[in-house]
């Protein structure tokens, strides 16, 4: 059975005594306990959005405190877990911290100390998983899309966004990997800090770069494309990274954005190593539309709907054929290139093709017939692209007969059978 809310402290220890002692204690002072002789059994129960703490013994024959922690971390990198270690065993307490306990307790347990603890870290704890359900609710709303990718990619932001370390996100452009990366910033602990963005050619010296730092103080920075950074600018950073890293005090977080693998500018000599190493401590990738498609449909009317609420306008009918082509495109420009093409369809305009069909007032100086053949040309080809050359479907859209439709497609020189999808 998985561990419920009420549970706060999960006790772990192979000793039954101990485990009792240790049990009355809390339960006296109110708190609800679930106890544990095997360490295994007690992994069987924890879940990541648990909202207690794990006391445990670091010495045990069947699995020890390290390797406990390990185990744990692998199912919620932020669950608390307090080492209780024999009498002088600071150098085992210490080396538990950097793998990441909590804290630790000397034997014999002090109660005012264990409990005062307890209280503190139970806290702590509560906050973390109040804004880990926050994540979960609008990290949905606010990185749409079906695809595995992309709930894989929501999956990592809301790990990430927990985690006070540096992330690399790599894509190409109009992905949205600028949404991604706000994201980080503002379902965080830092969200009421300050989100600084930068291009990477923007910051010609080190004193810029100092400037920004300071600017972003408990704070996050997004770096688009950090190897157009002069190389002595570089070398500031990496320095300064180096620095949060071995001091513990994360004053900044860099999320740097490439729009190719950086191990390509490390290739090319753009990007210093030690740079890249400290920038690479987390890393996502988001693919292209094209290797997503059953986010376009979402992503569309998602757009749709926000620019017809705009305009105050009722939303259009979306015909499935429409949505198919929609589906076939390419997407050369990804996400921005559709959100442009929703906002198109909410005024009125079918875009479909590659070519450009919008021009502005300045360019239409022909005669007036010239201008009406121009847009009953745009407005067949539009319907003939919408409905995959199905000439009952054109007719019935632009309410015109059948005869007369093939007359002026003639007229054009238009053919049906360039608009069947494959």
């Amino acid at each position: 059975m998985i561990l419920g809310d009420d549970v706060q402290v999960v006790l772990i220890d192979d000793d039954q005594h101990v485990l009792d002692s240790s049990q009355h204690l809390l339960e006296l002072a109110g708190y609800k306990t679930k106890a544990f002789l095997d360490p295994h059994k007690a992994l069987q129960q924890i879940h990541p959005n648990w909202s207690g703490v794990i006391l445990t013994d670091i010495y045990m024959p069947t699995m020890s405190g390290m390797e406990l922690i390990d185990k744990v971390k692998a199912i919620s990198p932020h669950l608390p877990i307090i080492t209780i270690t024999g009498h002088g065993d600071i150098e085992m307490a210490v080396e538990a911290i950097q793998k990441g306990a909590s804290d630790y307790l000397e034997k014999p347990l002090k109660p005012k100390k264990l409990l005062s603890l307890l209280e503190k870290v139970i806290s702590e704890r509560s906050k973390v998983v109040e804004q880990w359900h926050l994540i979960e609710r609008d990290l949905p709303k606010k990185l749409l899309g079906k695809s595995v990718e992309i709930v894989e990619i929501r999956e990592r932001i809301k790990l990430l966004a927990m985690a006070d370390k540096d992330v690399l996100i790599e894509g190409e452009n109009g992905v949205g990997r600028y949404t991604s990366a706000t994201l980080l910033h503002e379902l965080s602990p830092r969200q009421s800090g300050p989100l600084l963005f930068k291009v990477g050619d923007s910051l010609a010296t080190v004193t810029e770069l100092e400037t920004l730092i300071k600017d972003a103080e408990n704070g996050t920075i997004i770096l688009n494309e950090p190897s157009k950074m002069p190389e002595e600018v570089q070398g500031y950073l990496s320095r300064y990274l180096l620095e949060q890293e071995r001091s513990g005090k994360h004053t900044v977080k860099f999320v740097s954005i490439f729009s190719q693998a950086p191990e390509l500018a490390l290739q090319e000599h753009t990007l210093l190593p030690e740079l890249y190493y400290l920038l690479n401590n987390a890393r996502f990738s988001i693919p292209p539309l094209r290797k997503r498609k059953e986010d376009i449909k979402i992503l569309f009317k998602h757009f749709l709907k926000n620019s017809c609420l705009l305009l105050s306008k009722e939303m259009p009918k979306v015909d499935s054929s429409y949505l198919n082509t929609l589906n076939d495109h390419c997407w050369p420009g990804n996400v921005r290139e559709l959100k442009s093409v929703a906002e198109l369809y909410a005024i009125g305009i079918v875009k479909l093709s590659v070519a450009e069909r919008v021009y502005p007032v300045e360019q239409m100086d022909g005669a007036l017939d010239e201008l009406v053949e121009k847009y009953e040309r745009q407005l067949i080809e539009d319907a003939l692209y919408l409905f995959s050359g199905q000439i009952n479907d054109v007719s019935n859209y632009l309410q015109i007969q059948r005869k007369k439709l093939y007359l002026r497609m003639k007229k054009y020189g238009l053919d049906k059978a360039n608009y069947k999808r494959n």
